[in-house]
């Protein structure tokens, strides 16, 4: 053990070293990357010993010797409040490193660090550099003044805030409810960017699809009279295939338009990438860049991707909750790693995703480009649905810096086609007002996604969340759902800007999520109970998952209503006392949990299939039509067999067989005749779609055919029964009557009114034995309350009280007993509201 110790002791003390030379009039790019020097301290002045070591770019939990407890840790009652709590350990953390620079030093040297959280400040050779309060876009800094050349040592310093508590009140912070560790770092790469003048600060190219050619808007760091040149290789064959210069007088900003020879368009299935070198005689950049547009059609709803409709499939990664997931080791900065990632990702279907609540290291985008993977990139910011729940001190000013850092670091990426300004934050004024503000500066005119804050102009996205899970019976009630998400903005629960239609663009759905050990995040608890039951296996809990899920994207997909539909999550954390988590079984080797694989990536398969079916029960014997409808997301005809069968376990009772011709982008809804079997059992709807040299496509649905007993047994003595309440609730117009919560309806409720004690009563009809109630709560719940039983709806028994009551959904149980009322008396609330119930089952 002493010489473990003392061999850490001694990797500690290495010095981290990079020489280099440098041509004098080109660009050189000079990596820092690799193993810090890093200790803890404040926020003036560096540490005066370095005991430990950790990667850039990383996170501080990487270093060795390890920290205690690095970064903040947010309790829910803080994550209720939204407070910043601080690291009680350190104010800071100190990264150092050295380097040598061979021969005479360029005219410009500038530092870029791509990311850093909490807050950068860069001390070099003893002076202090600068500081950069963002924690999620590049800070730069002119370090020219403070290098040394001919070979002498450089000694870098960078600080980054230890926690939340050091973010200024008027930054971002990156705030999401569903955290619970805020891990600092330099998380995304270091370089010296090493040239003569005149400097290009910035490129930004803007395809021009139509006419083949791309415009180069090119700044420079300061007005300078010189020819600049441009050059536009392919990426891949290094091959030349256009070139323009231009006379820079006296100007800090120029405009290229170079025409593209034997151009190739940038889409999900077929990537292709050019460079764009930029020549000013003494500095030479290099821009990768995609021939590809991507804008919405407000008529159609739909997204167009190089002005022809294209449907967006895919999912989200959350990567800062991925960043604190006990799995995560170094895998975010490990390249063979994301791009294995992405490819998993296409292997379902997916042509999207959404970089949710946070943006990953510049590599990951870089292989989206690659890859052909098109991004949703969403800026850090989730403050909720309060409608105060803005923090005063960001202005528009304020965020307007940030998000400028922002598109200037992202607008070159083929992949970036969505700026998302936020996420699920209503109190959205500051964040309208700047992303107006700041629009312009693309000049590819991407659309924007406002979060749940209003859509700014004709054509933005319109983000929708439509989880359906947590409503009482929320599958049967697909059977009745227009296909218009009823969850984000200008969707009828909240307003938006323009009176056009805006495109629904579906980015999260689901409530399903287990955790990949097979155990339920805390989201989902109660939610697998009343599904499954409290003695579902894990297999059954993963198959029901999958399944489900699968239909839900058949569903949203085959309406053909929403520009896309991407599903929550394809990457975050898994963890016990979370509320999320993703698909993989194993997040390192990017093993799918096999139910995932199988079912939900034919939900998504580029041309799809819907059964058109909710039921969980048929009686036996009946005879029905089936509806069965087939998507085409491709940009020619269709055309195979539709083979429908009926299944008990692996045997094929019934099957039919019909040709299918589907239009390009277009759908067709085809009939099948369906005979119940007269068996009581579980059995397997399928419709697959065959065609010959392609896999097959299900999409499968199971039900049960009852006996008589069964379906007694099954159900709901309530439904639809007259009902009584001691009060009823009306607010802004809209009463919550007694009968809703007895409608077999999931958009309905009933609430009292916000007072102690309440009843709600339920007449059965006739006497009858009953043995079970289950109460499903909105979030005005009982702490204390009594079930009681009558015969005559006067003389009242108890047969069921507790003190402990929790909302959600309960399930009370006790010995037969004979009743025709039922009464649910609520004596103490467990929130300031009211009592209130989607619904009341009573069983037999």
């Amino acid at each position: 053990m002493k010489t473990m110790k003392l061999l850490l002791v001694v990797a500690a003390i290495v010095v981290f070293t990079v020489s280099t030379a440098f041509a004098a009039d080109a660009r050189t790019l000079v990596s820092l990357n690799g193993q810090w020097d890093i200790a803890e301290g404040g926020m003036d002045q560096p540490p005066a010993k370095f005991s430990h070591r950790a990667p850039v770019p990383g996170l501080v939990d990487m270093a060795m010797p390890c920290f205690e407890s690095p970064g903040s840790a947010v309790s829910l009652d803080e994550r209720k409040d939204r407070k910043r709590p601080a690291d009680p350990r350190r104010e800071a953390f100190w990264y150092r490193s050295t380097f040598k620079l061979k021969g005479p030093l360029p005219e410009v040297a500038r530092l870029k660090i791509n990311k850093a959280r909490y807050g950068t400040k860069v001390i070099l050779n003893g002076k202090v550099v600068g500081e950069h309060g963002p924690n999620f876009t590049p800070a730069w800094f002119d370090v020219r003044p403070f290098l040394k050349g001919g070979g002498a040592e450089n000694e870098l310093a960078i600080r980054v805030g230890a926690s939340l508590a050091q973010v200024p009140a008027y930054l971002t912070e990156g705030w999401d409810f569903e955290k619970s560790r805020y891990i600092p770092g330099i998380y995304d790469s270091v370089e010296l960017i090493l040239c003569g003048a005149p400097h290009v600060i910035n490129v930004q190219t803007v395809p021009d699809v139509e006419k083949k050619a791309v415009r180069a808007v090119i700044e420079l760091a300061s007005a300078a009279t010189a020819q600049v040149k441009g050059v536009v290789r392919e990426a891949k064959s290094g091959r030349t295939v256009g070139n323009a210069s231009v006379e820079a007088r006296s100007a800090n900003k120029v405009e290229l338009t170079i025409p593209i020879r034997d151009a190739r368009l940038w889409t999900p299935e077929d990537p292709f990438l050019y460079e764009l070198v930029v020549d000013t005689g003494g500095d030479t950049s290099r821009t990768r860049f995609g021939l590809r547009t991507f804008t919405t059609d407000p008529a159609s709803g739909r997204a167009l991707l190089n002005g022809r409709p294209y449907f967006l499939r895919g999912s989200n990664v959350c990567i800062y909750r991925f960043m604190e997931d006990a799995k995560r080791g170094g895998l975010p900065w490990d390249r063979d790693w994301v791009r294995k990632l992405h490819r998993r990702f296409k292997e379902m279907h997916w042509n999207s995703l959404r970089y949710c609540i946070g943006f990953p290291p510049e590599l990951w985008y870089e292989i989206a480009d690659e890859e052909g993977v098109m991004i949703q990139d969403e800026f850090p910011i989730w403050y909720g649905g309060r409608p105060d729940a803005w923090p005063k001190e960001i202005t528009q000013q304020h965020l307007a810096v940030e998000f400028t850092e922002w598109m200037r670091e992202r607008w070159n990426h083929p992949c970036v086609v969505i700026w998302d300004a936020q996420n699920e934050t209503t109190d959205d004024a500051v964040v309208a007002a700047t992303l107006m503000a700041v629009r312009g500066l693309d000049q590819s005119n991407r659309p924007w996604d406002n979060g749940w804050g209003a859509p700014q102009k004709l054509g933005d996205i319109s983000e929708c969340h439509p989880y359906r899970a947590n409503r009482k019976n929320f599958f049967a009630n697909f059977a009745n759902e227009t296909g218009i998400p009823d969850i984000g903005p200008g969707t009828g629960t909240r307003p938006f800007v323009n009176k056009a239609k805006p495109p629904y663009l579906i980015n999260e759905y689901g409530w399903l999520w287990i955790n990949r050990d097979g155990t339920l995040p805390t989201l989902t608890v109660e939610v697998y109970k009343r599904l499954l039951g409290e003695k579902a296996t894990v297999a059954e809990r993963f198959r029901y998952y999958a399944r489900t899920l699968a239909a839900k994207t058949e569903f949203w997909r085959s309406k053909r209503l929403c520009a896309g539909v991407l599903h929550f999550c394809g990457l975050g954390y898994s963890r016990h006392d979370g509320q999320t988590s993703d698909h993989f079984i194993n997040v390192k080797n990017l093993t799918y949990e096999p139910n995932f694989r199988r079912y939900v990536s034919d939900s998504f398969a580029p041309v799809g299939i819907m059964l058109d079916f909710w039921s969980d029960e048929l009686p036996p014997g009946e005879k029905r039509d089936l509806s069965v409808v087939v998507i085409n997301d491709l940009y020619e005809n269709w055309s195979g067999n539709v083979h429908f069968r009926i299944l008990h376990g692996t045997k094929t009772l019934a099957e039919q067989t019909q040709p299918c011709e589907v239009a390009a982008l277009g759908d067709k809804r085809l009939t099948f005749n369906l005979a119940v079997p007269a068996d009581a059992g579980r059995y397997t709807l399928e419709a697959a779609l065959v065609k010959k040299g392609a896999p097959d496509v299900r999409s499968l649905r199971d039900f049960t055919v009852l006996t008589p007993e069964e379906r007694e047994a099954r159900r709901n003595l309530a439904e639809g029964r007259p009902v009584k309440a001691l009060s009823v609730l009306t607010k802004d117009g809209q009463t919550y009557r007694a009968e809703f919560a007895v409608d077999g309806k999931s958009d309905t409720r009933w609430s009292s009114e916000f007072r102690d004690p309440q009843w709600l009563a339920v007449d059965l009809g006739a006497a009858q034995a009953i043995s079970r109630v289950e109460l499903q709560w909105e979030g005005a719940f009982a702490k204390a309350y009594t079930i009681q039983v009558s015969l005559d709806g006067e003389n009242w028994k108890t047969v069921h009280a507790t003190t402990k009551g929790a909302g959600k959904t309960e399930v009370i149980r006790f010995a037969p007993t004979q009743a025709r009322w039922v009464r649910l008396q609520g004596t103490q609330r467990g929130t300031p509201f009211g009592y209130s119930l989607w619904e009341v089952r009573v069983y037999h």
